[in-house]
């Protein structure tokens, strides 16, 4: 199911590699993440689908806002990933949770479960190496925003100093 919906993202995206490359690596963080800290098969299939389209909204609200920032992805996203989504088998509980993940994925107050948190923290993983973070913002985001094991020695392992 989830090579479905990577062909479908990719196709969304068409030429736009970097995005593509970007949701790939999220899926990638969040998909060993969630292994590692032994998520139940079902929320491993949320959480699958929400970090393959975490990101896509962004291209609407590209084109609508002239604007990239993560407001107005959560706005945009869960209508873009419900129209990817249509064809796919997916409970309905399913589908809201995985609109509600891409729908919130900035908006780290809501953090409301371990699929959310593993969400932002391999959204966290690839970011930090995208855009150049310095340490002391990596620091920062460690302390704040990352929860499991998991992520936490991905985090230190990748990009502690020494």
């Amino acid at each position: 199911m989830t090579d479905r919906i990577i062909q479908k993202m990719i196709e969304y995206f068409g030429k736009d590699v970097r995005r593509i490359n970007h949701a790939l690596k999220v899926y990638g963080f969040a998909s060993c993440i969630a292994r590692r800290e032994n998520l139940s098969d079902n929320e491993l299939l949320v959480l699958d689908m929400a970090a393959i389209l975490h990101d896509i909204g962004i291209k609407n609200a590209e084109e609508k806002y002239d604007n990239t920032s993560g407001p107005y992805q959560e706005k945009e996203g869960p209508a873009v990933a419900i129209d990817l989504l249509s064809d796919i088998n997916l409970t309905r509980e399913n589908l809201h949770r995985i609109c509600y993940l891409i729908g919130h994925h900035h908006s780290y107050q809501k953090i409301d479960g371990l699929d959310f948190q593993i969400l932002v923290e391999a959204d966290f993983l690839v970011n930090i190496d995208e855009d150049k973070m310095p340490d002391r913002s990596i620091e920062s985001i460690q302390k704040k925003y990352f929860k499991t094991q998991t992520g936490i020695s991905l985090i230190q392992a990748m990009y502690r100093k020494g």
